[in-house]
C-alpha cells in the first residue's frame, strides 16, 4: 500500500491547525492578487499593443474613486491578516493557568528536559494529550532552536536568558524534535523526539521513573546553600526582597520602572543583581555569574514558585 502524500506534516498540536489556515489564506490571498495582475496586464498588453485599433481617446484624467479602493482593501486585508497572526502569536506564549512546565536546557548537541518532580530526559520530552505544556528553555553554550513541525512551534534558545513556548498536543505518538539553528559540527545530529502520552499513561511514566527529590526540594537545599535565605527570608535581619509570591508579581524597581517578575528576571537578579534594583532596597547583593549553572538556577526558581503555592495552601 502506498503512504499517503501530506502538503504539510501531520497536525499534532492544537496550533498547528490554526496556523496552517493563517498560511493557506495567506497564499491563496496573494495567489490570487498575483493572478489577478497578471491576467489585467496581459490582457492590456494585447489590446493596447503597437499598431491595435484600440480607442485612446478621452483618457481619463482623475481616477479618486480606483484609487481609494487599491489604497483602502489591502490595507483591511493586511490588518485582517495581522490581527489573526498577532492572536495565534500571544497564544504560542501566553500560557493558561493549567499549563504543564517543563525547563529544557540546550547544549551541544543535545537536549536536557525536566520535569517538576525531577524525572529527566535526554534527547527526548514526554508531554500529556490535551494539556497545555509551557517549555522553559535556555541554552548552556550557543543559539540552539527548538523545532517540532507537526507542532508547527520553533523558538530560538538563546545563552544567557529565558525564553519559552506554549503548545497542546492533539495526537498522541512520536514527532520528530530538530535544533533549527546551525550550532556546531554535530548539529545535524541534535535530534530527539516528542512522545505524546494519554494522560493516565503520562502519570504512571512521571511516577516511574528514577525516584530523586524535586526541582522545587533540590532548589530549596541550593536555596540555603547558597545564603539566600540569610538575606531574602521573612524573619532575616537584612534589608532584602521577600520572594515568596515573587513570580507573577508586580515589581517596582529604583529607577522608576515596573515590571512582572518572571523567570527571566529571576534569573539576571541571581547573575546581574545591579540590573533591576528594586525601589526601597540598596544593591548590595553579590553576584553568582559562573558560580552557579543553569539547571540550579531552574531549581531555585522552582522552589521560589512552588514556597508561593504551599503558602497559599496553608492559609486556606
Amino acid at each position: 500500500m502506498n503512504p499517503q502524500f501530506h502538503l504539510l506534516p501531520v497536525d499534532a498540536a492544537v496550533s498547528a491547525g490554526r496556523l496552517d489556515d493563517l498560511a493557506l489564506c495567506v497564499l491563496l490571498l496573494t495567489g490570487a492578487v498575483a493572478l489577478a495582475v497578471l491576467v489585467v496586464m496581459t490582457g492590456f498588453s494585447i489590446r493596447y499593443r503597437a499598431g491595435s485599433d484600440a480607442d485612446r481617446t478621452h483618457v481619463p484624467r482623475k481616477g479618486l474613486p480606483v484609487e481609494i479602493a487599491w489604497t483602502v482593501i489591502p490595507l483591511l486585508l493586511f490588518l485582517g491578516i495581522y490581527a489573526w497572526g498577532a492572536v495565534d502569536y500571544v497564544k504560542l506564549y501566553r500560557a493558561p493557568d493549567n499549563a504543564m512546565s517543563v525547563f529544557v536546557v540546550a547544549k551541544q548537541w543535545m537536549w536536557e528536559a525536566e520535569h517538576k518532580n525531577g524525572r529527566r530526559e535526554i534527547g527526548q520530552l514526554h508531554v500529556p494529550l490535551g494539556r497545555p505544556v509551557r517549555l522553559v528553555m535556555t541554552s548552556q553554550d550557543v543559539i540552539h532552536s527548538f523545532f517540532v513541525p507537526d507542532f508547527r512551534v520553533k523558538q530560538d534558545v538563546v545563552p544567557g536568558r529565558y525564553t519559552s513556548i506554549v503548545f497542546t498536543p492533539s495526537r498522541t505518538g512520536e514527532y520528530r524534535l530538530y535544533c533549527a539553528e546551525y550550532c556546531g559540527t554535530e548539529h545535524s545530529r541534535m535530534l530527539g523526539r516528542i512522545v505524546v502520552m494519554q494522560p493516565a499513561a503520562f502519570a504512571h511514566w512521571l511516577q516511574a521513573g528514577p525516584h530523586q527529590p524535586g526541582m522545587a526540594a533540590r532548589g530549596y537545599q541550593l536555596y540555603r546553600r547558597y545564603g539566600c535565605s540569610g538575606c531574602h527570608d521573612p524573619g532575616s535581619s537584612v534589608h532584602a526582597p521577600d520572594l515568596t509570591g515573587l513570580l507573577g508579581r508586580r515589581v517596582h524597581l529604583a529607577d522608576g520602572r515596573a515590571l512582572t517578575a518572571d523567570e527571566p528576571y529571576i534569573r539576571d537578579s541571581i547573575l546581574q543583581p545591579a540590573k533591576d534594583v528594586v525601589a526601597g532596597y540598596t544593591p548590595i547583593m553579590p553576584s553568582f555569574a559562573g558560580q552557579i549553572g543553569e539547571e540550579d538556577i531552574l531549581d531555585i526558581i522552582e522552589y521560589i514558585r512552588e514556597s508561593a503555592h504551599d503558602e497559599r495552601t496553608e492559609r486556606r
